[in-house]
């Protein structure tokens, strides 16, 4: 939180860390719910089919996401006609309350198809109540910025990823370790959750010693608020112009750079590289902490150079660069496969091969494709090649039809490691691959916030700016996960899922550098 050296005086540094703790509640339930998905997938759907499972799970994490959109409208309209304060006090409360009752959510061993209906149910009202969260946060410390220093004041707000990272490892790793990991996949991970009402109750009694925002109290006291906020930002071409290129040339491309460098990362060194789950906690924690700084030295720069130039850069180098650094997180964390993967080529031949997202795998092509999905490594689809049944080559080794143990002997036997070895993983280059990632993510979200702000006017600014941020968020990133799992289950290619945020935070720079204008001398007032 910005000290008295940073020139934020006592009251803006108020401002700034009531408005940080519904975004630390967000961080804080992103990595609670996205870390504990392998356990969810076991816990609350269908038994028997433990890929699509861990599917089911991710895309009920992105179902959150998906109303992120109405949220925004919802709670959007009601913080350009009553004010931010309020709206933006029920949202953390909405909020908060949902990421508690997951903490006593029933079991699909215990209630049946009902536990995930609750799970999802919880996840939406999320969902909802997030879509209202960010926006307000952003406008209500945008309005109390200074002329020339919106960057920075908004970009600590940034920062809280760090806090919600961090408070989110801290409890899971203390909870794993303290009621040991029996206890933990039994009833332990249920802990953090109920935690989260410590949080609510702070942010709630801090946010309501809190003063509505200057900027929106002088338009209300003008008589210049908005009667139809909703249709006065999307029902008017200018300004629904502006939020689809918000959406198309800034948030998009942000949000799938951040769930790429981060939460995509997390799972492909747990999930596709086997690495140790403490391990890849504490690198990427390692890495987030030698990243944060930047988040407010690029709001800061923001306020200087501009914030257009700044994003449009951090989608760009992320397109060039994630298959090549993704590559480089295989040679650096799991060598052996890297050398299983340039000495072993796997084939699938069948004709009955089909990609089974939410149900069990009905053939042995199937069955054969979920195995080595699981396993993390890349194969190439052949068409029947005159058998009946399957044919699998592992290298020099051919098997017909499906049976597990063979197929786990024939990966051993080609050199298959089924985790990665400790004393084999290049820590100095994972670090350096993984602060890379979290460069980028600094460099779209660490100006974004103002972006937004400034590029709306003060009657329509909370609508207007909401609704772009979270189907950005909300769809591109928040179903990036889902999405890219699913590529690479549809492909076989370990990397194949990345062509998703690289598409996307391509469009993004080149919109946002033909049709986006610079916001950093704009007018809040107006």
């Amino acid at each position: 939180m910005p000290s008295s050296d940073t020139g934020i005086d006592a009251a803006h540094r108020r401002v700034i860390f009531a408005s940080s703790l519904g975004t630390v509640f967000e961080w804080y339930d992103f990595y609670l719910y996205g870390t504990l998905a392998v356990f969810f997938s076991a816990l609350f759907f269908p038994p028997g089919n433990d890929t699509a499972a861990f599917l089911a799970s991710l895309a009920t994490f992105g179902a959150g996401f998906a109303v992120r959109p109405l949220g925004a409208l919802v709670f959007g309209r009601v913080g350009d006609l009553v004010g931010r304060k309020y709206t933006f006090l029920i949202t953390i409360i909405v909020m908060g309350a949902s990421t508690a009752l997951v903490g006593v959510l029933p079991t699909y061993a215990q209630i049946g198809i009902w536990s995930p209906v609750l799970l999802v149910t919880l996840r939406l009202a999320q969902g909802l109540a997030l879509g209202g969260e960010y926006g307000g946060a952003a406008t209500y410390v945008a309005e109390h910025a200074p002329p020339g220093r919106r960057g920075a004041y908004t970009s600590w707000i940034q920062t809280t990823a760090t806090l919600g990272f961090f408070l989110s490892l801290a409890v899971i790793l203390a909870c794993r370790l303290g009621f040991g990991e029996d206890a933990f996949h039994a009833w332990a991970w249920r802990v953090p959750f109920l935690l989260s009402v410590i949080l609510l109750g702070v942010s709630v009694y801090i946010r309501l010693k809190l003063e509505e925002s200057p900027v929106f109290l002088d338009i209300k006291a003008a008589g210049g608020l908005s009667r139809a906020p909703l249709t006065e930002s999307f029902g008017h071409w200018p300004n629904a112009r502006i939020v689809l290129l918000a959406l198309f040339g800034a948030t998009a491309g942000q949000g799938v750079v951040w769930y790429t460098g981060q939460f995509y990362a997390l799972f492909f060194l747990q999930n596709t590289l086997k690495l140790d789950f403490q391990v890849s906690y504490l690198l990427v924690a390692a890495a987030l902490l030698a990243g944060t700084p930047f988040f407010v030295i690029f709001g800061t720069l923001s306020d200087r150079i501009g914030r257009r130039r700044i994003m449009i850069t951090g989608c760009l180098l992320a397109a060039l660069t994630f298959i090549p650094i993704f590559k480089g997180l295989t040679h650096s964390v799991n060598p052996a496969l890297a050398e299983f993967e340039q000495r072993a080529a796997i084939t699938v031949a069948g004709d009955d091969c089909h990609v089974h997202i939410f149900t069990k795998p009905k053939t042995a092509c199937d069955q054969v494709r979920d195995f080595l999905t699981k396993a993390g490594v890349s194969h190439e689809r052949l068409p029947q090649d005159g058998d009946n049944e399957v044919v699998t080559m592992i290298g020099a080794t051919r098997l017909v039809g499906f049976d597990e143990t063979r197929y786990r002997e024939a990966l051993a036997a080609s050199g298959y490691p089924a985790t990665a070895d400790p004393e084999r993983v290049n820590l100095p280059v994972t670090l350096l691959l993984l602060w890379i990632l979290m460069i980028y993510v600094t460099m779209v979200y660490g100006p974004i916030a103002a972006y937004l702000v400034e590029l709306f006017p003060t009657r329509i600014r909370y609508s207007s700016m909401s609704l772009p941020y979270h189907i950005g968020n909300g769809w591109f990133g928040g179903f990036l996960p889902f999405l890219a799992a699913a590529l690479v289950v549809r492909s076989g290619n370990i990397y194949y899922g990345l062509w998703y945020p690289i598409i996307v935070a391509a469009m993004t720079g080149i919109i946002g550098l033909l049709f986006l204008r610079e916001t950093k001398d704009a007018d809040l007032g107006s």
